[in-house]
C-alpha cells in the first residue's frame, strides 16, 4: 500500500468522548481524481474523509484518524445520527453513477483492503459497522454501489456477510423492524412506501448488488433475516 499524505483543511475536533466505532466508504461520484482531490480539500466545500484511494491503489491521507472528517453529511445508523463523529471514512475513486460508474480495480480493492486492517487495528470496529454511504444515507446516497464487493471485504476479516439462511420476514411490517434492528432508519408503517423502497434499496446494495430495486423478494427477504441475525 502506497500512502502519500495530502492534508485537507476540512476537518475538525471529534467530542471527547467519541470512540471511533464505525468505517464508511463512499466513492467519489466525480468525473476524474483531480477533481474529487480538489473538492476534498477546498474549504468552500467543506467536505472531507479521511483517506482517499485512487484506482491504482494509491492512497491519500487527507485527514487525521483523530479529527472528525465531513464524509457522511445527513445520516443515520442504529439510532445515531452524527455519524462523522463516530467514523473514519473512505474515498474510492469512481465516477459514480452520474458520471460513468464502473467497477473498483483490483489494485484500488487491494489497498482498501490492507487500509481498513490498519484502521481495525487500531480501532474498535465492529464488523457491523462497516458500512456504506448508501446504508447510514438511504434516501440521498447510493454510494459505494453495486459494482462494490461487500462480500470479498468481509471474507478478509473486514465487515459483515452472513452466509446460510434464516426465516424471511412474512410482511413489509417485519422487514421494516428486521431493517431497523440491523440499523437502518426504517419507516414502521407496515407499507412499501417510497421511503421504505430506498431503505431496501440500499440493503441490497450491501447485501444483494444483483437487484436493487426496493422490492422486497424472497431473495431479499432471506438475506435480509441472515443479516439481522447475525448482528
Amino acid at each position: 500500500m502506497r500512502l502519500v499524505d495530502h492534508p485537507s483543511p476540512n476537518h475538525g475536533p471529534r467530542p471527547a468522548d467519541a470512540v471511533i466505532d464505525m468505517l464508511i466508504l463512499h466513492y467519489t461520484g466525480m468525473p476524474t481524481a483531480a477533481e474529487a482531490l480538489a473538492r476534498l480539500c477546498s474549504p468552500a466545500a467543506k467536505v472531507s474523509a479521511h483517506y482517499m484511494i485512487d484506482e491504482d491503489g494509491t492512497v491519500l491521507r487527507l485527514v487525521a484518524e483523530e479529527r472528525r472528517a465531513w464524509h457522511a453529511g445527513a445520516a443515520y445508523w442504529a439510532g445515531r445520527r452524527d455519524i462523522n463523529s463516530a467514523s473514519i471514512g473512505i474515498e474510492l475513486v469512481n465516477p459514480g453513477h452520474e458520471f460513468g460508474y464502473r467497477p473498483f480495480p483490483e489494485p484500488q480493492m487491494a489497498a482498501l483492503e490492507s487500509l481498513c486492517r490498519d484502521i481495525l487495528s487500531r480501532h474498535p470496529i465492529p464488523a457491523r459497522h462497516v458500512l456504506g454511504h448508501s446504508d447510514v444515507a438511504p434516501q440521498r446516497k447510493t454510494d459505494p454501489g453495486e459494482f462494490f464487493d461487500w462480500r470479498r471485504l468481509a471474507h478478509a476479516g473486514i465487515g459483515l456477510w452472513p452466509e446460510g439462511a434464516a426465516r424471511a420476514p412474512a410482511s413489509i411490517a417485519e422487514a421494516q423492524r428486521l431493517l431497523a434492528a440491523i440499523g437502518y432508519e426504517t419507516p414502521q408503517t407496515g407499507q412499501l412506501d417510497e421511503a421504505t423502497r430506498r431503505v431496501i434499496s440500499a440493503f441490497q446494495l450491501h447485501f444483494r448488488a444483483a437487484r436493487c430495486d426496493g422490492a422486497l423478494d424472497a431473495e431479499t427477504g432471506d438475506r435480509l433475516a441472515a443479516v439481522a441475525a447475525a448482528v
